[in-house]
């Protein structure tokens, strides 16, 4: 059968990114709500996977944002109907506030290429074990999240202790993003100039893109992520 993924994406910079090439190289059907062109919401039964983009906004930006209301049930439903479920970043935390877990800003916000570390009890878990037990990732965020329940933490890193959850074999939320391209940091750095005002864990943009050698490794635990995620859907 046809793998069909759909994806939510919430600005016009912020796209499928290393998640287009693994689609087309499984040969899924792919299709998308781009909520900054207000476009509609799909049927449950017209998709297989759901892709939860990032995103500048805050999960709580309701007033600015009021498709943000129409998002969070869409999710729940999603959730409840056992659809394979990707979120990342604000889609994470989309995720964890659609399910009733508190999203909230972290002591600090972390941009650029920092090590993740999975937890012990991620090791044992289908998705957990496409981590390794030490990565460097990309991070760009401000915000947070406590565990949405039934959720196993997979990941934590020194300036947020939350990076990323499963529930059962069916949900992944990911505060790190493993898409990243070349392409798409720049766009970032772009339309994010605000955040980028010095911390700890804030790199330069010079910083960020300083190398390569990282996006490789990246791509492969996203592909294996995807892979596992989608298994009992191809058979």
């Amino acid at each position: 059968m046809t793998l069909r993924l759909h994806y939510l994406q919430h600005v016009a910079f912020e796209g499928l990114g290393r998640i287009g090439p693994w689609s087309e190289a499984a040969g899924a059907a792919v299709t998308a709500t781009r909520f900054y062109e207000n476009q509609p919401l799909p049927a449950l039964e017209a998709f297989d996977v759901l892709v939860i983009m990032g995103g500048p906004m805050s999960t709580h930006e309701t007033d600015r944002y009021p498709w943000l209301l129409r998002e969070k049930r869409f999710i729940r439903d999603a959730v409840a109907a056992q659809k394979a479920i990707l979120g990342i970043c604000l889609g994470a935390q989309l995720i964890a506030d659609a399910l009733g877990a508190k999203v909230y800003p972290n002591d600090q916000r972390e941009i650029g290429w920092f090590d993740i570390q999975r937890t012990r009890i991620a090791a044992d878990h289908p998705i957990g074990k496409c981590l390794p037990p030490r990565i460097k990732v990309f991070h760009w965020h401000g915000d947070t999240f406590n565990l949405p329940a039934g959720a196993l933490p997979l990941a934590r890193s020194a300036a947020c202790r939350q990076q990323g959850y499963a529930i059962g074999d069916r949900v992944v939320g990911l505060q790190f993003h493993l898409e990243t391209t070349p392409q798409s940091l720049q766009a970032l750095i772009e339309n994010g100039q605000d955040d980028l005002s010095p911390g700890p864990y804030v790199q330069t943009p010079d910083a960020m893109q300083s190398t390569d050698k990282w996006y490789g490794p990246n791509y492969d635990v996203l592909d294996r992520i995807l892979t596992q995620l989608t298994a009992h859907l191809r058979g």
